[in-house]
């Protein structure tokens, strides 16, 4: 049986590999019309920033250890132009060459990836306008940036004769991964940088409170937003440098573009083929990520797949997916009933010093789908022991079912511990498995790590005590319309406080609950909810119509304080 797989990176050269391993005997070809076989793009940002230093550390596995480790026909520089299925011929173009040869194959994998949405927009071929895809792609920008002009080109480093830096700008367009990654390591660079995102947000998989308190980060660090308004050309000034023109007529000076607009599924062969190309714009496979074309199977950044919360087809373009969809086509092509269960999209973002992971259905996706048997809870725990030096709150945001409480999504955002914690979200999620058992999940635990009562557990505790209408719920969009009883000290009203709500401390709460109605719906704040809980129990068992606001006073300054997406 000869296998021709088309790219490599991660779901290419996964199969390819995997595939070796399964059939000692297969006939396995991999092609890859750039000159890497397989090289990790996710860190192409770091080397810009110059954390990856050598170029050659982003290069994972080579054309040699391919074909002396795994017997494998590697082909570099070589594009895949026409496949023709009734034949089962594929067509290839050396690109150096440009001579076409045609080979035959039993089973074909297609890993094309995605490519960069490059809008014809006026000016956007200008030099010094890059897109972050490839390792020629980091290449070319830091080529620009040492070379783009004469300061650029490291006239201030000069030892006999010291210049004083000037200002120099980047303008970033896109507030997505890429984007704000490109936007820390150019800032690591001296650059003063500008995001514009066509959208009100950064992030948009975030739902929008947690969005605000990244923006947040990215503005104590010196990072420009411009939200809600889309770029609408580029131009070149009198001094030589860019300009960036947005649709809302303002207009961004810079020595370095980047344009992080995101990535759409390359169909092009796909389409040739005649296979069935989804409502997505990906290449439409089933669980075995086999296409309409059965001898033909698809993976990575340019198929469509189920997604796992909400079964709607989505469009996921993450390594982690890409490597073990790869895998699965590999197993699938050597007999085995391996499926695919489908994606939730799990992601991290490191963003100057700070984490920021997801996994899962966003309350707005929810929203969008019409699906209201779902309910949230907001909580701020520590990375590990307080006791312990170095604890930091992680914030965190937690979507269940209302019917039965099954894990729907999780948002977190923190200076440490969160990778740890979404991943263990995220693989309680794929299992099915509902606060309950967050609630009784048996995690590791000393000092320095975590807490007895663990950030995963403390939401499963959180939720449970929700359903089982221990705590029954309010959140801030009603509760600022009603009644609220806030149970803080004092000391702390003098840093914040809400107009309008009676203050009673929870320590004199048992002693004052005649100053309280009992024709009202009483939302109880506190900091971030635990007062709160302790006082709404109060509350409820002496008769009161009490309800806990989610989050308290914490999560009030994400979800409404932090609302600046019109600052510059």
């Amino acid at each position: 049986m000869k296998v021709i797989i088309i790219g490599g990176v991660a779901g290419g050269a996964s199969c390819a590999a995997r595939l070796r391993r399964l059939d000692e005997k297969v006939e396995i070809m991999m092609v890859e019309k750039g000159p890497y076989i397989s090289y990790a793009n996710c860190g192409l940002p770091y080397h810009v920033g110059g954390v990856i230093e050598k170029e050659s550390s982003l290069l994972v596995a080579n054309e040699d250890m391919f074909r002396e480790q795994f017997n494998i026909d590697v082909r570099t520089n070589c594009e895949a132009i026409e496949i023709l299925p009734e034949g089962k011929k594929i067509k290839l173009r050396d690109v150096r060459t440009g001579v076409v040869t045609t080979q035959t194959y039993d089973k074909l994998v297609l890993s094309p990836g995605a490519v960069s949405v490059r809008p014809p927009l006026p000016g956007i071929d200008l030099p010094g306008i890059f897109h972050v895809r490839t390792v020629p792609d980091v290449r070319a920008i830091n080529e620009w940036i040492e070379k783009g002009n004469p300061f650029l080109a490291g006239m201030h480093r000069y030892s006999g004769f010291q210049t004083l830096r000037p200002r120099t700008h980047a303008v970033v367009v896109g507030g997505g991964f890429i984007g704000l990654e490109m936007a820390e390591n150019l800032v690591q660079r001296g650059f003063e940088v500008t995001i514009i995102e066509m959208i009100d947000q950064v992030l948009p998989p975030l739902d929008k409170e947690n969005a605000r308190i990244v923006e947040s980060q990215l503005k104590r660090n010196g990072v420009k937003l411009a939200l809600g308004d889309g770029v609408s050309g580029f131009n070149k000034s009198e001094n030589g440098a860019l300009e960036v023109e947005t649709k809302s007529g303002k207009k961004y000076p810079a020595e370095i573009v980047i344009l992080a607009l995101g990535v759409r599924p390359d169909t092009t062969l796909a389409k040739i083929a005649g296979l069935e190309i989804g409502q997505r714009g990906g290449i439409r496979v089933n669980e075995h990520m086999i296409t309409s074309n059965p001898d033909i199977l698809a993976v990575g950044d340019a198929v469509e797949v189920k997604d796992f919360v909400t079964g709607e087809w989505s469009l996921i373009a993450l390594a982690g997916p890409a490597n073990r969809q790869g895998r699965i086509a590999a197993d699938v092509i050597a007999g085995r009933n391996s499926t695919y269960r489908g994606t939730q999209g799990t992601s991290i973002v490191g963003l100057f010093g700070s984490e920021v992971a997801w996994t899962g259905a966003s309350e707005k996706s929810l929203v969008r789908l019409g699906n209201t048997d779902y309910e949230k809870i907001y909580l701020y725990p520590n990375s590990h022991a307080g006791y312990y030096p170095g604890a930091k709150p992680i914030v965190m945001k937690i979507i269940f079912r209302k019917s039965d409480g099954k894990l729907l999504g999780a948002q977190a955002i923190g200076k440490n511990g969160v990778d740890k914690r979404i991943s263990t979200l995220a693989a309680l999620l794929q299992m099915g498995a509902t606060v309950y058992d967050l609630e009784e999940a048996e995690l590791c635990y000393s000092p320095q790590f975590g807490s007895a009562k663990d950030p995963v557990n403390f939401a499963g505790m959180v939720a449970v005590d929700v359903l089982r209408n221990d705590m029954p719920l309010s959140h801030w969009n009603e509760a600022k319309k009603g009644f609220i009883l806030d149970v803080r000290e004092g000391i702390e009203l003098a840093v914040e406080h809400v107009d309008g709500a009676v203050n009673i401390p929870i320590n004199q709460l048992r002693n004052r609950l005649n100053e309280l109605p009992h024709d009202k719906e009483i939302n109880v704040l506190c900091r971030s909810g635990q007062r709160g809980y302790y006082a709404t129990r109060i509350l409820v068992q002496n008769g009161f119509n009490a309800k806990n606001i989610s989050g308290g006073m914490l999560s009030l300054a994400h979800n409404y304080l932090f609302d600046e997406r019109n600052e510059q």
